[in-house]
């Protein structure tokens, strides 16, 4: 199969490098000529350049730039596609994304592989990123059966393991689990730094550790990222964060007025329910 790939950070270089390695034909595209050289360099494709038109003939085009340049960025990709490609993309956010893509491109499909780390750009580039990771692929009633066997067919073939959703459900489901978690942590790690007493924050910074670390992870990621999920998936994310203030809320008061017992039914019941939200559970 022949894919084109316009972005080739974390995500789409890493999609590359492993599509590369089973043998597909990947066609890398980015706005920076430098990241192009690499790209060849490091096997993340086999042809990489700042043109479109490099995309001619692709069964399938991957759009991995961020979210807000999805849409801007198929309106001037359709020229240079053939009437039988596939269109995918991998946002974070979907209901803003597919039915206007659609519309489009009639043969685009939703589809958000769940994999990355904190690093970010060409040089972030990772072999089998996706190894195990959910993909969720969002069609409606417009999606073409054939597109969505051909984007699910590359996601299996490099590890994914495929969900099925609607979009509407999709952005209700990461706003709690990817986008409140990248607001939360990074409000503890600002927290942190409006510590008044200097002293205190800098022995704090020394003998932070694993848990500080695992906790402030996605709070330290690319900015640019989690601004667009925010500004995205606005009413979702408002909608978690102010469930999550009344919970939090709820803890200060049985803090305040020393309810033990709540405290510790609250993490007994986190500490039995975590698994179910984990992967390889």
């Amino acid at each position: 199969m022949r894919v084109g790939i316009i972005g080739l950070g974390l995500i789409g270089g890493s999609l590359g490098l492993d599509l590369t390695a089973k043998g597909y034909e990947v066609i890398g595209v980015s706005r920076n000529p430098e990241t192009c050289s690499k790209a060849l360099r490091k096997g993340v494709a086999s042809t990489s350049g700042v043109d479109f038109s490099l995309l001619k003939g692709c069964d399938m085009v991957v759009i991995a730039t961020p979210i807000e340049y999805i849409l801007p960025t198929l309106k001037n990709l359709v020229p240079y596609l053939s009437p039988h490609t596939v269109v995918t993309d991998v946002g974070s956010v979907k209901e803003s994304i597919v039915a206007s893509a659609q519309e489009i491109w009639s043969n685009f499909v939703g589809s958000h592989p769940m994999a990355g780390t904190a690093n970010s750009g060409i040089d972030a580039v990772e072999k089998d990123l996706f190894k195990d990771a959910p993909c969720v692929i969002t069609p409606n009633d417009n999606t073409s059966v054939r597109a969505i066997a051909l984007v699910e067919k590359m996601w299996l073939s490099v590890g994914c393991k495929i969900l099925t959703t609607t979009p509407t459900i999709h952005d209700q489901a990461v706003a709690w689990i990817s986008h409140l978690p990248v607001i939360i942590s990074a409000n503890l790690i600002y927290s942190c730094l409006g510590e008044k007493d200097e002293k205190v924050r800098i022995f704090a910074e020394k003998i932070a550790s694993s848990g500080f670390r695992d906790t402030s992870r996605v709070g330290g990621g690319n900015p640019e990222l989690g601004l667009m999920m925010a500004k995205n998936n606005q009413k979702n994310v408002l909608n978690s964060l102010k469930e999550y203030q009344n919970k939090l809320d709820t803890i200060i008061n049985n803090i305040e007025s020393n309810n033990w017992s709540e405290i510790e039914q609250l993490l007994k019941t986190t500490q039995t329910k975590r698994n179910d939200f984990l992967i390889d559970n």
